[in-house]
C-alpha cells in the first residue's frame, strides 16, 4: 500500500554541495508513517522508512520492498517483530554482502566522531594474530599528542599480550579492550630474535571524553638525493582540518617541493568531501575534469540529473580559501589494509590523471559511501547540524547505512576487495620503525624510488602484520566514508 511507503521525488539533496548554485533545494519527499502499535516502535519505523528509501541494495532485501505490505496492520506487525532497534537493523534491513552500513543509539556522539572527538586514551594499535593460534597481541602504531597514552611510558613499536593479567585472543579481545570499563592494564611483551616474550612491564591506560585528534599526524619536507620531498602522513578525512590541510600543502609549495608522499597506512577514511579536496592539492584546481561520480540505488538513481552525479576537483575550500595545489604527474600513496574509504577514494579518483604509486598492502575495498541519518521527517531525515531542534526527542538513534557507490572519471569502483599495491611491503612488527624518519621502511621505500637511488636498506619482513583490527574499528567512524551535507533542505510532502 502506498501510503505505508517512501515516495522520494526530484532527489539533489546528497551531492556534497547540495547545489550547484545559492538556492536551497525544494524536495518532494517521503510520505509521513506514523503507526500506532501497541508497543513503541518509533526507532524501527524511522530506520525502515529511511532504509526503504535510500539504502543502496534496497531491491535486494525484501523486507524493503516497495510492495512488502499490504496492510497498515501487516507493517506494524513487521516494526513490532524485533523489539531491540538495533537487531532490527541488523537482523531485517541489511543486505547479507553489506559489511559496513551501522548504527548508533547516539546521534551526538556519533557525528561528534565525525569532527575528530571521541572518548579515547589515545593510544592508536593494530592487533595481529600470533601464527597458528587464536592467541592475539597488540602493537602500538601511534600515540595522540595530549592523551592519556601520551603521558605514559608507552611509544610506537610497544607490544602487548593481554589485558588485566588475561591472555588476549579471539574470543575476548573486544571485550578486554573496547568494553564498558574506561581504564585498563596492558601486559607488554618485547621482541628478541623475532620472537615475543611476555614481560613484567604493565601500562595503565583511561578513556577520556571529547579527545581531538588532528589526522595531519606528520607534515614535513625532506631533502634526500637532490629531491624535496612532502611527507603528510594524514590519518583521518576529518573536515574540520581542512583548512589545516590547505595549510600543510601551502608549506609543501612554499619550500619548492617537487615529489610528494601521501602516508594513508592507517586511515579508515571520513569525508569525501575531504578526499576531493587533498586530491586538488596533489593534483590540481581543474574544476572542470571529474573527480567522482556518484551512483545510487535504482529508484534514486533516475531522479539525479547526470549534472548532479559528479564532484569535480576544487579550486577553493568551503570557507573559500584558495587550494593550494602542488600539480603533481606523481603521486607516491603508503597504504595498507588499515586504509579504505576515503583513502581509497584519492587513489581511485587521482588514477585518471596522475601515476598513483600505492606501496603497501592491499587495502581494504570500500567504495562505497553513507549518509547520517536523524529523525528527521521535514529533512527527509537526513542530518544536518544546523536542525538538531528538530530531530525527534524521542528519538536520538542514527543509522549510517551505504547508500551509493563513487566511481572515478573512467567510471570505475570495482575495488571490493581492495586496492593492490604496485610495491608490495608489509609493515614488520620487529621493526617498525619511526614515522616520518627517513629510515622508517615504507617511507624509505618511497624515497628509494624518488630519488632512484638503491637504498642500503634491508627491506625484508621479518614479521609481517597478520592484522586482526585496529583500534580505530571501534571507534563510531570506523572505516566509513560519508557524503557531506552542508545544507539545509526545504521539503515538501506528497499531496
Amino acid at each position: 500500500m502506498k501510503k505505508y511507503l517512501l515516495v522520494f521525488l526530484g532527489l539533489s539533496l546528497f551531492l556534497s554541495n547540495c547545489s550547484k548554485n545559492d538556492d536551497t533545494p525544494v524536495t518532494e519527499a517521503l510520505e509521513e508513517v506514523i503507526p500506532e502499535p501497541e508497543i513503541d516502535v518509533t526507532v524501527q519505523n524511522f530506520m525502515w522508512q529511511t532504509m526503504n528509501t535510500y539504502y543502496f541494495w534496497q531491491t535486494d532485501v525484501t523486507d524493503l520492498g516497495d510492495s512488502r505490505f499490504a496492510s497498515e496492520e501487516e507493517y506494524i506487525s513487521f516494526l513490532e517483530s524485533e523489539q531491540d532497534p538495533g537487531k532490527f537493523f541488523d537482523d531485517k534491513l541489511l543486505y547479507s554482502e553489506d559489511r559496513f552500513s551501522f548504527y548508533s543509539d547516539d546521534y551526538k556522539e556519533l557525528t561528534q566522531s565525525f569532527a575528530g572527538i571521541s572518548k579515547s586514551n589515545g593510544l592508536e594499535f593494530g592487533l595481529s594474530l600470533f601464527a597458528d593460534s587464536d592467541d592475539v597481541y597488540g602493537y602500538v602504531r601511534y600515540v595522540i599528542p595530549n592523551s592519556n597514552a601520551s603521558t605514559k611510558e608507552i611509544q610506537r613499536g610497544d607490544i602487548f599480550t593481554g589485558v588485566n593479567g588475561t591472555t588476549l585472543n579471539l574470543n575476548n579481545y573486544i571485550d578486554l579492550l573496547f568494553g564498558e570499563s574506561d581504564t585498563y592494564t596492558l601486559n607488554m611483551a618485547e621482541i628478541s630474535i623475532n620472537t615475543i616474550t611476555n614481560t613484567d612491564r604493565e601500562v595503565t591506560l583511561t578513556k577520556e571524553a571529547n579527545l581531538t585528534e588532528n589526522p595531519i599526524f606528520i607534515s614535513d619536507v625532506l631533502e634526500t638525493g637532490g629531491k624535496k620531498i612532502g611527507y603528510l602522513m594524514y590519518n583521518g578525512f576529518t573536515n574540520e582540518f581542512d583548512e589545516q590541510l590547505n595549510d600543510a600543502f601551502g608549506e609543501f609549495k612554499s619550500a619548492g617541493v617537487t615529489d610528494l608522499v601521501l602516508d594513508l597506512r592507517y586511515n579508515p577514511g571520513g569525508s569525501v568531501n575531504s578526499a576531493r579536496l587533498l586530491s586538488s592539492m596533489v593534483y590540481g584546481t581543474f574544476t572542470n575534469s571529474v573527480f567522482l561520480k556518484a551512483r545510487y540505488n535504482q529508484k534514486l538513481q533516475t531522479e539525479f540529473k547526470d549534472g548532479d552525479l559528479i564532484e569535480y576537483f576544487a579550486d577553493t575550500t568551503d570557507n573559500n580559501t584558495p587550494i593550494n595545489t602542488l600539480g603533481l604527474s606523481k603521486v607516491y600513496i603508503i597504504a595498507t589494509r588499515s586504509s579504505a574509504s576515503a583513502s581509497e577514494l584519492v587513489m581511485n579518483g587521482l588514477e585518471p590523471y596522475i601515476e598513483v604509486i600505492h606501496i603497501g598492502t592491499t587495502t581494504t575495498g570500500k567504495n562505497e559511501f553513507s549518509v547520517t541519518f536523524v529523525d528527521d521527517f521535514e529533512n527527509g531525515n537526513v542530518y544536518y547540524p544546523e536542525r538538531e531542534d528538530k530531530i525527534n526527542p524521542d528519538n536520538q538513534w542514527a543509522i549510517q547505512p551505504l547508500i551509493g557507490r563513487n566511481e572515478n572519471a573512467n567510471g570505475f569502483s570495482d575495488y571490493t576487495d581492495g586496492l593492490t599495491p604496485d610495491i608490495p611491503l608489509a609493515e614488520d612488527i620487529s621493526n617498525l620503525g619511526i614515522l616520518g624518519n627517513m629510515n622508517e621502511p615504507l617511507l624509505a621505500k618511497a624515497i628509494a624510488e624518488i630519488t632512484g637511488t638503491t637504498a642500503k636498506m634491508d627491506f625484508t619482513v621479518d614479521i609481517p602484520v597478520n592484522l586482526v583490527s585496529s583500534s580505530k574499528m571501534f571507534t563510531k567512524i570506523r572505516d566509513n566514508m560519508f557524503m557531506d551535507i552542508r545544507k539545509p533542505l526545504t521539503l515538501k510532502k506528497e499531496q
